[in-house]
């Protein structure tokens, strides 16, 4: 019998896969992965971590007899599992860390049940080195214009309505999962669920990859650093340089705009309030106190027009001034009406 063998990629890959498999650890795939790709672990966490301490305290010789018998008993788990339903014109195609072991062994047996198996040579390694060089280069090819605007202008709003008309529209909040502010924070059950840095790398160069380089792209004035997610160096430099369109809204909108938009820190009284105090160091303890009575007496409006003009207008002011982003149009707004920001921008 012949012994059939995957075929070996580089990255970009030149065809669409059927499927891309990841069979690294959970924990590996859940810092970083190709977008769109499953995870279907050869050596799950536990397991990993086992043939690793065998491979340092006694050989290379004993870890490879344990995690040849681990990575196929889950590989005949999988086969069952995921593979059966599959097609003759299935082609996955498969990476772990370096392209070695893991992803062969479940390749070299697809490829023996006779579908068209592809390795990526170097692993997930290779793919990561392509998506840091990208992000160094493909920013600085496009032009943007920036969204500025004091805290509860709207500015995610009218990009999510702008992004609906038509126009390119690069909302960094949305990949990063977090609002760009002390309370930012997206959260369910209090678990905290930003992207890694490196799946942030990744999911914007997707992004990146999807737009039309002869359009300019809509994005909201950012700070260098979006909760714990950093920009690209090279999107950061394009957008100082970028012309800035800024949006004024009465105080009083603001603050009902706001009160919808984090309606579950209102409903989450100890969370707020435990947010607040790492502003301590700047306003003392009796700003905390008042702000601390204020939502023990459901003061919402109180407390969110304080903390605008105390807290986050001088801090927009400021990050405004490092952007160096030339302010090219003032929109005045009475309220949320994307048909006026429109009709101001044509």
């Amino acid at each position: 019998m012949n012994l059939k063998i995957p075929n070996f990629s580089d990255f970009p890959l030149s065809k669409n896969p059927s499927e891309i498999i990841d069979v690294r650890s959970e924990n590996e795939f859940a810092e970083d992965h190709i977008p769109g790709a499953i995870n279907l672990p050869v050596l799950d966490n536990e397991e990993r971590k086992k043939v690793g301490t065998i491979y340092k305290q006694i050989s290379a010789f004993e870890a490879k007899k344990l995690g040849a018998s681990l990575i196929f008993n889950n590989i005949s788990k999988q086969i069952n599992q995921h593979f059966l339903n599959k097609d003759t014109c299935y082609s996955p195609l498969i990476y772990c860390w370096r392209g070695g072991q893991r992803s062969q062994s479940l390749a070299v047996i697809l490829a023996q049940i006779g579908w068209q198996v592809t390795v990526l040579k170097g692993g997930y390694k290779t793919y990561r080195s392509y998506v840091c060089q990208q992000l160094k280069t493909l920013p600085l090819q496009f032009n943007y214009n920036i969204l500025c605007g004091l805290t509860g202008t709207g500015k995610t709003y009218f990009l999510q309505g702008l992004k609906q008309q038509g126009y390119q529209v690069l909302d960094l909040e949305k990949i990063a999962n977090h609002r760009g502010s002390l309370l930012g924070e997206e959260w369910k059950n209090d678990i905290k669920n930003q992207p890694s840095q490196k799946y942030f790398d990744s999911l914007l160069l997707q992004k990146f990859q999807q737009f039309d380089v002869n359009q300019p792209i809509w994005i909201e004035s950012e700070s260098y650093k979006i909760g714990n997610v950093y920009l690209p160096e090279s999107l950061w430099k394009k957008m100082k340089q970028s012309p800035c369109f800024e949006l004024q809204l009465p105080l009083e909108k603001r603050v009902e705009f706001l009160l919808q938009e984090y309606e579950h820190l209102t409903e989450n009284p100890e969370i707020l309030k435990n947010k607040l105090r790492y502003l301590k160091t700047y306003y003392g303890w009796n700003k905390i106190s008042q702000w601390n009575s204020w939502i023990d007496n459901k003061s919402w409006k109180e407390l969110v027009q304080d903390l605008l003009v105390i807290h986050y207008d001088p801090a927009y002011r400021r990050s405004l001034k490092k952007m160096s982003s030339k302010i090219i149009k003032t929109i005045q707004l009475s309220d949320l009406n994307l048909d006026y920001l429109l009709e101001s921008l044509s």
